[in-house]
C-alpha cells in the first residue's frame, strides 16, 4: 500500500498548495491513502469546515490536528458530524469528536489512523499519550481487524516522540511527528518493522517562523514585547511530508522517505515512486 502523509497546512498559502498539488500526487503517484495535518489551516490558528471539506475534496482521506484543533470554534460543532476528522485522542472523555478511526484505502486495505497529542511543553497538557496509544492498539490489532495502523504523533519534544516510536514499534506501519514545522532527516524504519519520523514539517511558506509572518516573532525575541498578532506567512508555499509503502502481508513498513516539493526547500520525491 502506498501512503502519503503531509505535515501540518499553515494559513492560506500552505492549504492552497495542498489543494493545487495533491490530485496530480495522488495520481501520478497512485497513492492509497492520504492523510493531511490540517490544525494550522485557518490563518494559522485552526481549521474551518470549509477548509476540511475542501482537503478532503482534492484527495486527503483523513484530516487530523493537535493542540490548535479548537482554535475555531465551529471546529467544535463540525467534529461529530465528519468521521474524517480526527482530534487528539487523549483528550478527556466527552470531547467532540473522535480520535481514531478505520478508514478503507483505494486498494481496499483498512487503515486505522489516530491522532495524539505529547504532554512535554504543550499545552493544553491532555491524558497520557502512550496509555492512549496502547488502548488503541489493545482494541484494534495489525493484520487482525485493520491491514495498517498510522499514528500522527503531535508533539514538540524529539524524545516524546522518538520514544512512542519504539513503544508501538511492531504493532504499526508508521509513526510521525507533527506540530513543530520543521522536516526532520531521521526518516527510517525502526527495529519492528515501523516506519518513523519526527517531524513530517509544515506544508507552508518556509520564508518566515514556523510558517508565521518573521516581523512579529522576530520583534518579540528582540525586544520581549507583543507588538502584534501573529499572521500567517503569504509567500509561495513547500509541500512536506513522508511516503511510505505498507506491505499488504504484514502491515509492516517496508519502505518510507520524506516528500517536499516547493520553492525554498529542496525538492524530493520518495524515490521508490519514480
Amino acid at each position: 500500500m502506498r501512503l502519503l502523509f503531509l505535515g501540518d497546512m499553515v494559513g492560506k498559502s500552505g492549504r492552497k498548495a495542498v489543494w493545487d498539488r495533491l490530485p496530480g500526487l495522488v495520481s501520478d503517484l497512485k497513492l492509497d491513502f492520504v492523510i493531511v495535518n490540517g490544525e494550522n489551516a485557518a490563518g494559522g490558528f485552526g481549521i474551518t469546515e470549509s477548509i476540511f471539506q475542501e482537503t478532503i475534496n482534492c484527495g486527503a482521506d483523513v484530516v487530523t490536528t493537535g493542540n490548535h484543533v479548537w482554535d475555531q470554534k465551529d471546529a467544535i460543532i463540525f467534529a461529530d458530524r465528519h468521521e474524517q476528522f480526527l482530534r487528539p485522542a487523549n483528550y478527556p472523555k466527552g470531547t467532540p469528536g473522535r480520535g481514531s478511526s478505520v478508514y478503507y484505502a483505494r486498494n481496499g486495505a483498512r487503515v486505522l489512523v489516530a491522532n495524539i497529542m505529547g504532554r512535554v511543553f504543550m499545552h493544553p497538557e491532555l491524558d497520557d499519550p502512550f496509555k492512549a496509544g496502547e488502548d488503541i492498539l489493545e482494541a484494534c490489532q495489525l493484520k487482525d481487524q485493520v491491514d495498517a495502523i498510522i499514528f500522527d504523533f503531535h508533539a514538540e519534544a524529539t524524545s516524546e516522540k522518538q520514544s512512542f516510536g519504539h513503544f508501538v514499534d511492531g504493532r504499526a506501519s508508521l509513526v510521525v511527528g507533527t506540530h513543530t514545522h520543521v522536516p526532520t532527516a531521521d526518516c527510517q524504519i525502526l527495529n519492528g518493522g515501523t516506519a518513523y519520523m519526527s517531524d513530517a514539517g509544515m506544508c507552508g511558506d518556509y520564508d518566515s517562523s514556523l510558517g508565521m509572518d518573521k516581523e512579529e516573532p522576530l520583534s518579540r525575541f528582540v525586544s520581549k514585547m507583543n507588538k502584534s498578532r501573529f499572521e500567517a506567512a503569504s509567500g509561495p508555499a513547500t509541500i512536506c511530508g513522508v511516503g511510505v509503502e505498507i506491505s499488504d502481508r504484514t502491515g509492516l513498513a517496508e519502505k518510507v522517505a520524506p516528500l517536499r516539493l516547493g520553492p525554498r526547500l529542496e525538492e524530493t520525491v520518495p524515490e521508490f515512486w519514480r
